[in-house]
């Protein structure tokens, strides 16, 4: 009964990595954008969804029908505001990271600042569906589930529509070449600013969900930052199918660890899965060599 408790918790961990790093994904792999400041957003969006329910008698998930359009359009704005303005003189793609990794770094501190200004700096969490419910003998929290199913569920329409979409098919060209992609008609750089925005929408709907179980802060923003980006890097960057298995395959490992060992160790855990799969496959799990 052990080794099923693990894999359901490890799951429903890994089902809220997977979703936390769509939004790189796109963001980084298709635009180009290496976003220091996404894992603020995640935790700008928890707290908006907290104020909803505590504020406001809320339901989250009513919050999740309101804050992913608004983290859409205000990506969106980032992109052309903020960003534009150095795709344009970037000379090529490698110029670009670099460039929006110094701008986005300045960012964080904004929206960091912004959120310790109006929440301050302690430790943030409501109760919302904590109900325990026992499956095949393992009781999981109520919350938990709803907000695997969700995530779940968010990240399959987001991979179907990527995949059987014409959007999702300029998208994914981009993401492989930006320069054959303009050969073949395709506007780049609005679909870049679509894939930037959309990724903004993901990392919001994570954010409303890993509120209503963790206990979050203004200063936790580079935590999800850093394991959004290794779940990213160990699928494969642009890929989305290898973000929501390396998810996954996270989640598991990590609730492993603290499981049978300590809890300590899960971030090295990380790391050891990290470089196992960069050693076997340096391209990510789901990465394709460029030759």
């Amino acid at each position: 009964m052990l080794a099923l408790d693990i894999l359901l918790s490890g799951l429903i961990l890994g089902g809220m990595y997977a979703l936390t790093a769509l939004g790189l994904t796109l963001q980084y792999g298709v635009a180009r954008i290496m976003n220091l400041s996404y894992g603020e957003f995640l935790v700008a969006a928890a707290f908006f969804a907290y104020w909803c329910f505590v504020g406001l008698a809320v339901n989250p998930l009513v919050g999740l029908i309101v804050v992913v359009p608004l983290a859409f359009v205000l990506n969106w704005a980032i992109y052309h505001i903020l960003l534009t303005p150095l795709v344009r003189r970037a000379k090529n793609r490698d110029m670009l990271e670099v460039d929006s990794i110094l701008a986005t770094f300045g960012l964080l501190f904004v929206v960091q600042g912004v959120m310790l200004v109006v929440f301050g700096g302690q430790y943030h969490t409501y109760s919302f569906l904590s109900i325990p419910l026992q499956i095949v003998g393992v009781t999981v929290p109520i919350n938990r589930l709803l907000a695997f199913g969700v995530a779940i569920a968010i990240g399959l329409a987001a991979y179907l529509a990527l995949k059987h979409t014409r959007a999702g098919t300029a998208i994914r060209a981009v993401a492989v070449s930006p320069e054959s992609a303009q050969l073949s008609a395709i506007d780049v750089r609005a679909a870049a600013a679509f894939a930037f925005a959309l990724g903004g929408a993901l990392v919001a709907a994570a954010g409303v969900l890993v509120s209503m179980f963790l206990t979050f802060s203004a200063a936790m923003g580079v935590n999800f930052t850093m394991k959004a980006l290794i779940v990213v890097i160990m699928g494969g960057v642009g890929n989305m199918m290898g973000a929501l298995v390396a998810g996954l395959l996270l989640g598991v490992a990590e609730t492993m660890v603290a499981r049978l060992g300590d809890p300590g160790l899960t971030l090295a855990a990380t790391f050891a899965l990290f470089l196992i799969v960069l050693l076997v496959r340096p391209t990510g799990l789901f990465g394709r060599s460029v030759r």
